[in-house]
């Protein structure tokens, strides 16, 4: 018997798709402007990058849960910058960049076929490929009266959303929070750019106006690729309910899930450093105050993306013609369809290139 190969189950790869269009606007006489993908660009700051060189010389394994000092510095963080409280000390445990864990999540968890996994409607695209690595269901769903009859094992939230930097509000997380814990259902809530606020203010499934202090089936997946640059560092960590990260450091050990000792002692510092945060967000909010309205007197229409890295527009024309019309223009964005059907009329545009990038797509949108 000849096994089907796993990748036979998952999807195409998105990115895999935009070749065409890639090299359309890579032909454009001032070269291309990439805004379809969500890396870092700008330096890493230097307090970090001399916490990584300090800690080159370590020869032995890192442990699976973190140095203690790491688990400090980010529920220190965490309090610090998000007001999150009762948080355990062995409620935080380091991942190798937060996509591994969620793409291995419902794995790590034991769900299987007879388990079904909720993802946003509009969604980061490993939310399902997780899913369907643990052969689960997946059903694509804001709110809890769009589940369905069967009750979900697993709820992906994510504010600010990923690609439509929705924020959800504090009735909304607290009726979901309510609605899973009387079923016995667990909450995964993707927080990866809960520090990037512009028009709202996103809060943590963790804090207390949402929790009560309880943070019994509930997982917050925190990055730093985003606020500390540090996307090639494959640096996050997930906290929450005690008894669930002791469940994934449990199996982590097993499978040698492992962050690199020196990328641990690069986490303390950027936990520990509010200044490069601050410096790297102001960036971000320079390039979003110049590229936004020059997206709307484009003919655009920017949706939601009130936090985030990314301004969710529209034409209103197939995603495809869009993403054509802005590569003739040397811009590469993200088809909607991405994110999950919903999306089939917007395109995902990016903060994330340098200023000077971000001026050539302004000039070009604003040709004529």
């Amino acid at each position: 018997m000849v096994r089907q190969p796993r990748s036979a189950a998952l999807p195409e790869f998105p990115w895999d798709t935009l070749a065409d269009v890639t090299a359309l606007a890579r032909s454009h006489p001032d070269g291309i402007v990439d805004l379809s993908v969500g890396t870092p660009v700008d330096p890493v700051a230097p307090v970090i990058r001399e916490a990584l060189a300090a800690a080159s010389a370590s020869p032995g394994y890192p442990t699976t849960a973190g140095t203690p000092t790491l688990r400090r510095s980010a529920g220190t963080a965490l309090r610090r910058r998000y007001g999150i409280t009762d948080l355990a000390p062995d409620a935080v445990l380091p991942v190798i960049g937060t996509k591994e864990l969620i793409a291995w999540l419902p794995t790590l968890l034991g769900l299987g076929a007879d388990d079904t996994v909720v993802v946003p409607e509009l969604a980061y695209p490993t939310y399902e490929v997780g899913a369907r690595l643990a052969g689960t269901q997946v059903v694509r769903a804001d709110g809890p009266a769009h589940f369905g009859s069967q009750v979900p094992a697993l709820i992906y939230l994510n504010s600010p959303s990923n690609p439509t930097g929705r924020v959800l509000d504090l009735h909304h997380l607290r009726g979901i929070v309510t609605w899973a814990r009387e079923r016995g259902v667990l909450i995964a809530s993707d927080e990866c750019y809960l520090g990037l606020s512009w028009e709202a203010a996103p809060v943590s499934v963790l804090h207390p106006s949402v929790s009560d202090g309880d943070h019994t089936g509930l997982l917050a997946v925190h990055s730093l690729s985003k606020t500390s640059s540090l996307a090639g560092y494959r640096a996050g960590f997930v906290a929450g309910d005690p008894a669930l990260v002791a469940e994934l450091l449990a199996v982590r050990k097993h499978a040698g899930m492992m962050v690199p000792t020196p990328v641990q002692a690069a986490m303390v510092a950027a936990l520990d450093d509010d200044e490069h945060e601050a410096l790297q967000r102001d960036r971000y909010a320079h390039r979003r105050a110049v590229l936004l309205p020059a997206l709307r007197a484009a003919g655009f229409d920017v949706e939601h993306s009130e936090a985030g890295l990314y301004l969710w527009a529209t034409r209103g024309e197939p995603c495809r013609d869009t993403v054509r019309w802005l590569a003739q223009r040397g811009i590469l964005a993200a088809p909607g369809e991405f994110y999950g059907p919903a999306g089939a009329r917007h395109v995902r545009v990016a903060l994330t290139a340098t200023d000077e990038r971000i001026a050539a797509a302004v000039a070009r949108l604003s040709a004529r």
